[in-house]
Protein backbone atom coordinates (compact mmCIF):
# COMPACT_ATOMS: atom_id res chain seq x y z
CA UNK A 1 0.00 0.00 0.00
CA UNK A 2 1.64 3.61 -0.52
CA UNK A 3 2.03 6.19 2.21
CA UNK A 4 -0.67 8.35 0.41
CA UNK A 5 -3.59 6.03 0.62
CA UNK A 6 -4.79 6.72 3.81
CA UNK A 7 -4.63 10.62 2.92
CA UNK A 8 -7.16 9.84 -0.27
CA UNK A 9 -10.18 10.50 -0.09
CA UNK A 10 -13.48 8.31 -0.53
CA UNK A 11 -13.96 8.00 -4.47
CA UNK A 12 -16.70 11.16 -5.14
CA UNK A 13 -18.30 12.15 -7.81
CA UNK A 14 -15.92 14.95 -10.11
CA UNK A 15 -17.13 17.29 -12.49
CA UNK A 16 -16.43 16.29 -16.01
CA UNK A 17 -14.70 19.69 -16.87
CA UNK A 18 -12.75 19.69 -13.67
CA UNK A 19 -11.85 15.50 -15.25
CA UNK A 20 -10.90 17.34 -18.46
CA UNK A 21 -8.52 19.59 -16.42
CA UNK A 22 -7.03 17.74 -14.58
CA UNK A 23 -4.07 15.93 -16.96
CA UNK A 24 -3.43 19.39 -17.84
CA UNK A 25 -2.28 19.69 -14.06
CA UNK A 26 -0.65 16.67 -14.29
CA UNK A 27 1.23 17.74 -16.74
CA UNK A 28 2.47 20.28 -15.26
CA UNK A 29 3.34 18.68 -12.14
CA UNK A 30 5.73 15.91 -13.75
CA UNK A 31 7.48 19.06 -15.47
CA UNK A 32 7.96 20.64 -11.09
CA UNK A 33 8.84 16.95 -9.76
CA UNK A 34 11.45 16.81 -12.76
CA UNK A 35 12.34 19.91 -11.64
CA UNK A 36 12.95 18.93 -8.21
CA UNK A 37 10.04 21.29 -7.07
CA UNK A 38 8.44 20.38 -3.38
CA UNK A 39 5.65 22.45 -3.68
CA UNK A 40 3.64 24.56 -6.16
CA UNK A 41 0.92 27.74 -5.07
CA UNK A 42 -2.67 27.48 -6.74
CA UNK A 43 -1.70 30.55 -8.47
CA UNK A 44 1.11 29.37 -10.10
CA UNK A 45 -0.52 25.68 -11.07
CA UNK A 46 -3.22 28.78 -12.49
CA UNK A 47 -0.57 30.06 -14.52
CA UNK A 48 1.10 26.78 -15.78
CA UNK A 49 -2.50 25.39 -16.76
CA UNK A 50 -3.68 28.58 -17.94
CA UNK A 51 -7.01 28.77 -16.23
CA UNK A 52 -7.68 31.06 -12.72
CA UNK A 53 -6.21 30.27 -9.06
CA UNK A 54 -9.97 30.00 -8.13
CA UNK A 55 -10.62 27.13 -10.54
CA UNK A 56 -7.62 25.52 -9.57
CA UNK A 57 -8.18 25.17 -6.03
CA UNK A 58 -11.65 24.21 -6.64
CA UNK A 59 -10.34 21.16 -9.07
CA UNK A 60 -8.25 20.22 -6.63
CA UNK A 61 -11.22 20.08 -3.46
CA UNK A 62 -12.92 17.49 -5.13
CA UNK A 63 -9.60 15.29 -4.63
CA UNK A 64 -9.83 16.35 -1.33
CA UNK A 65 -6.50 18.43 -1.53
CA UNK A 66 -6.74 21.87 -0.13
CA UNK A 67 -3.34 22.87 0.21
CA UNK A 68 -1.32 24.97 2.70
CA UNK A 69 -2.04 28.49 3.60
CA UNK A 70 1.55 29.94 2.63
CA UNK A 71 3.28 26.92 1.28
CA UNK A 72 0.89 25.98 -1.51
CA UNK A 73 0.54 21.92 -2.29
CA UNK A 74 2.93 19.62 -2.09
CA UNK A 75 4.10 18.50 -5.41
CA UNK A 76 4.62 14.89 -4.45
CA UNK A 77 1.41 14.14 -3.05
CA UNK A 78 -0.38 16.06 -5.70
CA UNK A 79 1.23 14.17 -8.71
CA UNK A 80 -0.10 10.80 -6.77
CA UNK A 81 -3.47 12.27 -6.19
CA UNK A 82 -4.34 13.35 -9.99
CA UNK A 83 -2.49 10.36 -11.54
CA UNK A 84 -4.65 7.91 -9.23
CA UNK A 85 -7.99 9.86 -10.19
CA UNK A 86 -7.32 9.25 -13.63
CA UNK A 87 -6.51 5.80 -13.36
CA UNK A 88 -2.44 6.06 -14.29
CA UNK A 89 -1.55 3.94 -11.67
CA UNK A 90 -3.36 1.17 -13.17
CA UNK A 91 -2.06 -1.12 -15.85
CA UNK A 92 -4.57 -0.29 -19.10
CA UNK A 93 -4.38 -2.54 -21.99
CA UNK A 94 -4.90 -1.12 -25.51
CA UNK A 95 -5.49 -2.29 -28.66
CA UNK A 96 -5.06 -0.04 -31.82
CA UNK A 97 -7.36 -0.44 -34.92
CA UNK A 98 -6.01 0.89 -38.35
CA UNK A 99 -2.29 0.87 -38.91
CA UNK A 100 -2.02 3.70 -41.65
CA UNK A 101 0.15 6.60 -41.77
CA UNK A 102 -1.76 7.49 -38.11
CA UNK A 103 -1.87 4.19 -36.56
CA UNK A 104 2.27 3.94 -37.12
CA UNK A 105 2.42 7.32 -35.28
CA UNK A 106 0.30 6.57 -32.51
CA UNK A 107 2.32 2.90 -31.87
CA UNK A 108 5.73 4.19 -32.49
CA UNK A 109 4.45 7.00 -29.68
CA UNK A 110 6.57 6.27 -26.18
CA UNK A 111 4.06 8.65 -24.23
CA UNK A 112 1.75 5.71 -23.79
CA UNK A 113 4.00 3.25 -22.07
CA UNK A 114 4.87 6.41 -19.40
CA UNK A 115 0.88 6.95 -18.39
CA UNK A 116 0.70 3.69 -18.19
CA UNK A 117 -1.13 3.06 -21.46
CA UNK A 118 0.05 -0.37 -22.85
CA UNK A 119 -0.28 -1.39 -26.35
CA UNK A 120 -1.41 -5.25 -27.04
CA UNK A 121 -2.26 -5.29 -30.71
CA UNK A 122 -2.15 -3.24 -33.84
CA UNK A 123 -5.27 -4.52 -36.31
CA UNK A 124 -6.15 -3.67 -40.25
CA UNK A 125 -8.09 -5.28 -42.52
CA UNK A 126 -5.42 -4.10 -45.60
CA UNK A 127 -4.20 -7.66 -46.42
CA UNK A 128 -1.18 -6.42 -47.32
CA UNK A 129 -0.19 -5.03 -43.93
CA UNK A 130 -0.78 -8.28 -42.21
CA UNK A 131 1.86 -9.58 -40.91
CA UNK A 132 3.79 -6.51 -41.17
CA UNK A 133 6.16 -5.64 -38.10
CA UNK A 134 5.83 -2.11 -36.25
CA UNK A 135 8.11 -1.74 -33.20
CA UNK A 136 7.62 -5.06 -31.20
CA UNK A 137 4.12 -6.04 -32.87
CA UNK A 138 2.77 -7.79 -35.41
CA UNK A 139 -0.51 -6.41 -37.58
CA UNK A 140 -2.71 -8.51 -37.30
CA UNK A 141 -5.90 -8.74 -38.91
CA UNK A 142 -9.43 -7.61 -37.62
CA UNK A 143 -10.57 -11.20 -37.68
CA UNK A 144 -8.30 -11.58 -34.93
CA UNK A 145 -10.57 -8.66 -32.61
CA UNK A 146 -12.29 -10.83 -30.35
CA UNK A 147 -9.09 -13.32 -29.49
CA UNK A 148 -7.14 -10.07 -28.67
CA UNK A 149 -9.95 -8.46 -26.30
CA UNK A 150 -10.50 -11.62 -24.79
CA UNK A 151 -7.00 -12.63 -24.53
CA UNK A 152 -5.14 -9.20 -23.75
CA UNK A 153 -8.31 -7.91 -21.43
CA UNK A 154 -8.24 -5.01 -23.81
CA UNK A 155 -9.45 -1.95 -21.61
CA UNK A 156 -9.50 0.66 -24.55
CA UNK A 157 -9.68 0.59 -28.27
CA UNK A 158 -8.17 3.09 -30.14
CA UNK A 159 -9.96 3.72 -33.90
CA UNK A 160 -7.25 5.08 -36.29
CA UNK A 161 -9.53 4.04 -39.64
CA UNK A 162 -10.45 5.87 -42.28
CA UNK A 163 -14.35 7.96 -41.82
CA UNK A 164 -16.36 5.72 -43.82
CA UNK A 165 -15.27 2.38 -41.25
CA UNK A 166 -15.05 3.38 -38.32
CA UNK A 167 -18.78 3.30 -37.16
CA UNK A 168 -18.44 -0.18 -38.22
CA UNK A 169 -14.53 -0.48 -36.19
CA UNK A 170 -16.41 0.76 -32.72
CA UNK A 171 -19.45 -1.78 -33.00
CA UNK A 172 -16.89 -4.71 -33.27
CA UNK A 173 -14.96 -3.46 -30.01
CA UNK A 174 -18.21 -2.80 -28.29
CA UNK A 175 -19.56 -6.24 -29.28
CA UNK A 176 -15.72 -7.42 -28.64
CA UNK A 177 -16.36 -6.46 -25.05
CA UNK A 178 -14.64 -3.12 -25.05
CA UNK A 179 -15.90 -0.32 -23.20
CA UNK A 180 -13.72 2.72 -23.29
CA UNK A 181 -12.66 3.98 -27.20
CA UNK A 182 -10.93 6.75 -28.44
CA UNK A 183 -11.83 7.94 -32.18
CA UNK A 184 -9.56 9.64 -34.02
CA UNK A 185 -11.08 9.27 -37.50
CA UNK A 186 -12.90 12.49 -38.64
CA UNK A 187 -16.50 11.34 -38.55
CA UNK A 188 -19.24 10.74 -35.38
CA UNK A 189 -19.49 7.54 -34.34
CA UNK A 190 -22.13 6.08 -31.85
CA UNK A 191 -21.81 4.05 -29.13
CA UNK A 192 -24.59 1.90 -26.01
CA UNK A 193 -24.51 4.33 -23.08
CA UNK A 194 -22.28 2.21 -21.20
CA UNK A 195 -19.32 2.73 -23.26
CA UNK A 196 -17.23 5.56 -22.01
CA UNK A 197 -16.27 7.13 -26.08
CA UNK A 198 -13.48 10.50 -26.44
CA UNK A 199 -12.71 12.31 -30.12
CA UNK A 200 -10.05 13.85 -31.22
CA UNK A 201 -10.15 15.54 -34.46
CA UNK A 202 -7.35 17.55 -35.60
CA UNK A 203 -9.22 19.21 -38.29
CA UNK A 204 -11.80 20.90 -35.88
CA UNK A 205 -8.74 21.75 -33.67
CA UNK A 206 -6.99 23.62 -36.47
CA UNK A 207 -10.11 25.54 -37.03
CA UNK A 208 -10.86 26.36 -33.80
CA UNK A 209 -7.47 27.78 -33.60
CA UNK A 210 -7.78 30.09 -36.95
CA UNK A 211 -10.95 31.19 -35.42
CA UNK A 212 -8.96 32.88 -32.33
CA UNK A 213 -6.10 33.74 -34.78
CA UNK A 214 -8.28 35.52 -37.37
CA UNK A 215 -10.23 37.64 -33.82
CA UNK A 216 -6.18 38.35 -33.02
CA UNK A 217 -5.30 39.88 -36.30
CA UNK A 218 -8.82 41.86 -36.30
CA UNK A 219 -8.08 42.86 -33.19
CA UNK A 220 -11.00 41.46 -31.91
CA UNK A 221 -11.45 39.69 -28.46
CA UNK A 222 -9.07 41.96 -25.79
CA UNK A 223 -6.25 40.71 -23.52
CA UNK A 224 -7.80 37.07 -22.16
CA UNK A 225 -8.30 35.94 -25.99
CA UNK A 226 -5.07 33.80 -25.61
CA UNK A 227 -5.31 33.01 -22.08
CA UNK A 228 -9.03 31.61 -23.39
CA UNK A 229 -7.71 29.73 -26.67
CA UNK A 230 -5.21 27.83 -24.48
CA UNK A 231 -7.18 26.88 -21.25
CA UNK A 232 -9.47 25.32 -23.97
CA UNK A 233 -12.29 27.43 -23.92
CA UNK A 234 -14.95 26.24 -26.68
CA UNK A 235 -17.30 24.16 -24.49
CA UNK A 236 -18.22 21.85 -27.13
CA UNK A 237 -14.88 20.45 -28.08
CA UNK A 238 -13.66 18.25 -24.58
CA UNK A 239 -9.77 17.57 -23.81
CA UNK A 240 -8.49 14.35 -24.20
Amino acid sequence: MSRYDERMPADRHIPEATVARLPVYLRALVDLAEAKAATISSERLADLAGVNAAKVRKDLSYLGSYGTRGVGYDVEFLLYQISRQLGLTRDWPIVIVGVGHLGHALANYRGFAARGYRIVALLDADPDKIGERLGEHRIRHMNELDDVVRGEKVAIGVIATPAVVAQEVADRLVNAGVSSILNFAPTVISVPEHVALRKVDLSIELQILSFYQQRSVNGVGGPDLAVTARAGAPAAIPAV
